[in-house]
């Protein structure tokens, strides 16, 4: 490659995407959710997720013997302690026994 002569111009454009570079997305995870019991109000505790998280969607999974989990679809930045903190704020809902991570990938 040929030396250009002349002036350099630094030129910013945040729009344009550089095939192969490094950026932020964002994570697509499941958290698994147990109640305390099966007496637990299925229909309260998803309005309490919905309000402490972003969910994007909550389907019920039968466990056995009454008790139903909760799993949730939620989607974060890809930054550290994004997944966590999702964690940490589902567990401390009233009537939450557990929240779990179960999947995450990439969106």
């Amino acid at each position: 490659m040929l030396p250009v002569q002349g002036a350099e111009y630094r030129v910013y454009v945040p729009e344009v995407r550089v095939p192969g570079a490094i950026t932020m997305g964002n994570v697509a995870i499941i958290v698994k959710i147990m109640p305390e019991s099966p007496d637990v109000d299925r229909e309260a505790l998803k309005a309490a997720i919905r309000a402490a998280v972003p969910v994007d969607d909550i389907r019920e999974e039968p466990i056995g013997f009454g008790l139903v989990a909760l799993k949730a679809a939620v989607v974060v930045p890809d930054s550290a302690g994004a997944p966590d903190k999702v964690e940490a704020a589902l567990q401390k809902i009233e009537g939450v026994a557990s929240a779990e991570i179960v999947e995450s990938t990439l969106v």
